[in-house]
């Protein structure tokens, strides 16, 4: 593995150090005609954000200017998964390229609807796994809590497609949770509780402040988790208000979804800075995405980005083999080559894990390059970020 010759190490570096283009200045939101008259206070307002997603082809027109492929898959998103944008994330995409990444992720393409050979409907396997209503309980000690069926915007890589959407639908009953907090309850072993969904940070203050009180006041419970893409695609949602809840259920920890560098924009900083000073740990999770945030030195641009909003990164997903996701799978050596060009390249707390959740529900596996060379009775042969060799002895 170290037969690397001095033009491969030269790629390598050039990779490594690849400058990331400076980013696109954001349009002012009165720029965009769908938007030109809307007061400011409005447009700080969450809940007009929501009110007013981007869920048509006239409305998007007024945003980008369509492909063909775009227009054919806007027009057969329906039902589960729809389109739907927010204002503030629509003033994030560049108007005249389609290869940006901020578009990919939430404009349909035609690509959607040519399911691959390997997808699947589930492919985590958590139907399976479920032994109460939006309960999933896999691992021994922790259990996931699918709280909402709602999401701010809808990426167009989402794991749980079979879930999110059809919000008219979506069961609203105050006792929703009821059988899964009872089994949580009779399961002493569970000591960490995931709620995400949908996006939890969408329920009412009122409502999210109910569920993690019943939740914490489980003895054994010892830390809750919320996992959100909100501060990033719905910023204006992270108010004082949502503060003043979150706090009073210290620990209580919450993992981000971030994509690229330039979801990292001074209104997504605001909101994560109001996390942080809550005494909130906050932690990333991206999903490496072909055309989006495949090449090393995006990721690593990303990485930096987050530490320096207070952001830990923490896992890097494969994509998941979901139907109508084929067209964002990258080979998994694409992971490990990023993974490559991070461990010793840049500081350890800037590079996360990267993991495979393993099709029918075997859960996340780690995946990494090979530092270990071979190894007898107490001697390993091993190899550093620079593939020079080392031998350790026990």
């Amino acid at each position: 593995m170290n037969n690397i010759t001095l033009g491969d190490n030269q790629k390598q570096t050039q990779e490594i150090i690849a400058p990331v283009k400076q980013s696109r200045r954001i349009r002012d939101y009165q720029q965009i005609s769908l938007y030109k008259d809307v007061n400011p206070l409005d447009w700080e307002d969450w809940r007009w954000q929501l009110k007013n997603r981007i869920t048509k082809i006239d409305q998007i027109e007024q945003v980008i200017k369509l492909t063909s492929e775009e227009e054919e898959g806007i027009k057969n998103a329906k039902g589960r998964l729809s389109m739907a944008i927010t204002p503030y994330w629509a003033t994030l995409i560049d108007q005249d390229d389609p290869a940006c990444p901020i578009r990919r992720q939430s404009v349909p393409l035609k690509q959607e609807f040519q399911i691959g050979p390997y997808e699947m409907t589930d492919p985590c396997g958590e139907d399976n796994d479920s032994p109460a209503p939006h309960l999933v309980h896999r691992y021994p000690d922790r259990v996931l809590l699918l709280a909402t069926e709602q999401c701010a915007m809808y990426c167009r890589h989402c794991t749980r497609r079979r879930l999110v959407g059809h919000e008219e639908q979506a069961d609203n009953s105050p006792n929703r949770w009821d059988a899964a907090i009872e089994y949580i309850k009779s399961n002493k072993k569970v000591r960490d509780v995931l709620i995400s969904g949908g996006d939890p940070l969408l329920l009412e203050d009122e409502v999210l402040d109910e569920l993690l009180g019943k939740i914490s006041a489980i003895s054994h419970v010892e830390f809750l988790r919320l996992g959100t893409r909100v501060p990033v695609t719905l910023p204006q949602r992270i108010t004082e208000g949502l503060i003043s809840v979150l706090k009073k259920y210290s620990p209580l920890w919450m993992s981000i979804h971030f994509n690229h560098p330039r979801e990292i924009t001074k209104r997504t900083k605001i909101a994560c800075g109001m996390l942080a000073d809550a005494g909130i740990p906050l932690g990333s999770q991206t999903v490496l995405l072909s055309g989006v945030n495949d090449r090393p030195y995006i990721m690593r641009k990303l990485m930096h980005e987050l530490l320096k909003i207070r952001v830990r990164p923490y896992y890097i997903y494969q994509c998941d083999p979901v139907k109508g996701t084929q067209h964002f799978r990258t080979p998994v050596s694409t992971g490990i080559n990023i993974m490559e060009k991070l461990r010793g390249h840049t500081s350890g707390y800037a590079v996360p894990t990267y993991v495979i959740d393993a099709p029918g529900g075997g859960g996340k596996i780690p995946v990494s390059p090979n530092y270990m060379l071979s190894q007898a009775k107490g001697k390993y042969v091993l190899r550093n970020y620079r593939t020079k060799i080392y031998t350790y002895l026990e």
